[in-house]
């Protein structure tokens, strides 16, 4: 199932979509979708689909947990170890960005990056979780743009300024929720060429670590999001790029630069 979160007239709706966005069922309740139990009216629907509709993040997370360094290749790119454990950082809330809407560069930094990421949604609250329980806790995948200023990263040495800017956490169009991590592939385009491409079974570590992990160290509650880490070939923005995440079996995440 895709599942696409809109507002249309002070309303928030979830809608069942197909490959191609056309909405198949909606509901108030994401629950409820879930379940099978949405609204098919074809003039609601109709509705949902139109102009009037704000596309909006697939999730409210309380919380943006990230994951640094995970992909093999670009450990090697950065020349950087393999960490023996998950390096975990967070994204506030308020840096969330969704499909189609301007990530906007700050006037502190001059060398801003995309980091085109899979990323998945927590479903259940989630504390001390095993890696063979995990995938139970989790919603569905969906993609994620970790957008940060790379001279602020390098000269402090911390991630929290340098990932926290508003607008640097792209998120959407959708959630996916029957699909295997492992055989998905993200590729970033930035004006159309080609900057990233890669599959995410070059992950070092694998998506149930991850959960036992984080879950070892902070509580996930529905809706958070936790990335996965970029794959090789990150690189900059500027005003005036577009630049499109696509994974596949998800879709693509399309954001303009200002």
């Amino acid at each position: 199932m895709l599942i696409k979160r809109v507002l249309n007239n002070g309303t928030i709706y979830y809608l069942k979509v197909d490959k191609k966005d056309r909405p198949l069922a909606a509901s108030k309740s994401l629950e409820m979708l879930i379940k099978g139990k949405g609204l098919d009216s074809s003039s609601l629907l109709a509705a949902l689909a139109g102009e009037k509709s704000k596309v909006l993040p697939p999730s409210d997370p309380g919380k943006i947990v990230c994951i640094g360094l995970n992909y093999n290749k670009h450990a090697e790119e950065t020349n950087k170890k393999i960490p023996k454990q998950p390096l975990i950082f967070l994204k506030p809330s308020t840096a969330i960005l969704a499909h189609g809407e301007t990530i906007k560069l700050p006037s502190v930094s001059d060398n801003v990056h995309f980091e085109g990421e899979l990323a998945f949604v927590i479903g259940k609250r989630a504390t001390g979780v095993s890696s063979s329980e995990a995938m139970d806790y989790i919603l569905g995948f969906t993609i994620f743009n970790d957008v940060t200023a790379r001279d602020i990263q390098r000269s402090e040495g911390f991630y929290t300024r340098a990932k926290g800017f508003d607008t640097f956490a792209p998120v959407g169009p959708v959630i996916a929720t029957d699909i295997d991590p492992e055989k998905v592939a993200i590729k970033t385009t930035v004006n159309g060429e080609v900057k990233q491409s890669s599959g995410c079974d070059d992950m070092i570590f694998k998506i149930p670590q991850l959960v036992e992990f984080i879950s070892s160290v902070m509580t996930l509650e529905p809706g958070d999001i936790v990335t996965t880490g970029t794959p090789s070939g990150v690189g900059p923005l500027h005003k005036g790029d577009q630049v499109a995440v696509k994974i596949s079996q998800i879709g693509t995440l399309i954001n303009n630069v200002k």
